[in-house]
């Protein structure tokens, strides 16, 4: 199984930065199914603008990873990112992810924090130019 860690890295990095794509999409495009109509209360003020900018981190990094390229300040950014949304948006409504909904925040900050130390991976950009270089 050792052999295939560097690849599976690389698998890890495509998926999540693909799920991760989903909610910039999702805030930006409105596909899919913007959040109003996932039930989400629309938001106003500042919180409107930190879901703006928040929507702009995860469309821009989601691509910036599933295509591995600057993939180590990619992930760390959007690692704080989830922090901070954890902390802003779910630990008001409990002490438990489980409880308060944050569970998918602690897990993309985790998995783009590991990123960050890994890297890419061979399947990505960064491979590809570190090569040439």
């Amino acid at each position: 199984m050792h052999k295939w860690t560097p690849v599976l890295l690389s698998i890890l990095r495509i998926m999540s930065g693909l799920l991760f794509l989903e909610h910039g999409t999702q805030k930006i495009l409105g596909f899919p199914s913007p959040h109003e109509a996932a039930g989400h209360a629309a938001a106003s003020g500042l919180m409107a603008n930190l879901g703006q900018i928040s929507g702009v981190l995860e469309l821009v990094g989601g691509v910036l990873l599933v295509l591995g390229l600057f993939t180590r300040v990619t992930a760390f950014i959007v690692s704080g990112e989830m922090a901070v949304a954890y902390f802003m948006v779910h630990a008001k409504s409990g002490f438990y992810p489980i409880e308060n909904h944050g569970e998918l925040a602690v897990l993309y900050c985790f998995v783009f924090l590991y990123l960050a130390a890994a890297g890419a991976g061979p399947i990505s950009l960064d491979h590809i130019v570190r090569k040439k270089g």
